[in-house]
């Protein structure tokens, strides 16, 4: 008998939680849920192809070695790395490659690299790639490279007007090449000349402090093989103050000037 009304007891403690959960379900507002329709990124254009395709100037078939002075500048290079870990030198002999090569890295230069160092080509061409020292296509004999980034931008006249300056001036635009040979233009990130803002580096020098007027003779300079001194081109030494000193401007005091006299 007692078994029989905990049956019952339970029974009915069931049906009355079932009727309860559906009237709250069937009470329940439903709210539509928020779609997301698929979309993806417009891809980005690039001015840099990083799988290298064969041409008449740059494939494996046209031959390169290093001059005998720049194979003994590399052998010294080596020397400086143990033996087991002379593949450390890629880049420098890269770098050493380029200069020979008229300011850029061909395949050749990258595969004779890779056999100078016993190493496999694929590891030269992955560093070849990544850094944006290395330029895998010809480039004129001055490589400009405008610094625009902010502190270029906002210094002296604005990087601005120096880049439509260069690009009217050799009637080139960004990534190009004059049709003599002469310049090639590209614009860079920070340099780290900042507070001679704007400037730009052409190969292995910088020039400073420039203005319209200074880059079109910078340029008239490099053009007829009489390049201006590097560094600025407003007439300040380095990088002191353009207006000149604003602190320490009197001698300094000797030591023991101001102390007391039996500190003296």
């Amino acid at each position: 008998m007692a078994s029989s009304l905990r049956m019952a007891s339970t029974s009915a403690a069931r049906t009355l939680f079932a009727r309860s959960a559906s009237a709250a379900v069937a009470s329940r507002q439903v709210v539509p849920t928020a779609t997301r329709a698929f979309s993806t990124t417009k891809p980005a254009s690039s001015d840099a192809l990083f799988v290298h395709r064969d041409t008449d100037y740059n494939n494996a078939s046209i031959p390169f070695k290093f001059t005998d002075e720049n194979m003994k500048l590399a052998e010294e290079i080596i020397s400086h790395y143990p033996k087991q870990y002379k593949k450390a030198a890629v880049i420098p002999l890269l770098d050493l490659g380029q200069r020979q090569n008229s300011g850029w890295v061909s395949i050749s230069v990258m595969n004779y690299v890779a056999e100078v160092l016993e190493m496999p080509p694929m590891r030269v061409y992955e560093v070849a790639s990544f850094y944006t020292m290395f330029n895998r296509e010809p480039v004129g004999k001055y490589f400009i490279q405008l610094c625009t980034t902010t502190p270029c931008m906002l210094g002296g006249c604005g990087s601005e007007k120096i880049l439509e300056t260069m690009k009217s001036h050799l009637g080139i635009d960004l990534g190009q090449t004059t049709k003599d040979k002469l310049f090639t233009l590209i614009e860079v990130e920070c340099l780290g000349a900042c507070a001679n803002a704007p400037m730009a580096q052409i190969n292995d020098d910088y020039y400073e402090d420039l203005t319209p007027e200074t880059t079109v003779k910078l340029l008239d300079g490099l053009r007829a093989g009489q390049p201006p001194k590097p560094g600025p081109q407003s007439g300040r030494h380095s990088s002191e103050a353009a207006e000149g000193r604003s602190a320490l401007t009197e001698e300094p005091y000797g030591p023991g000037q101001h102390c007391r006299p039996e500190f003296q």
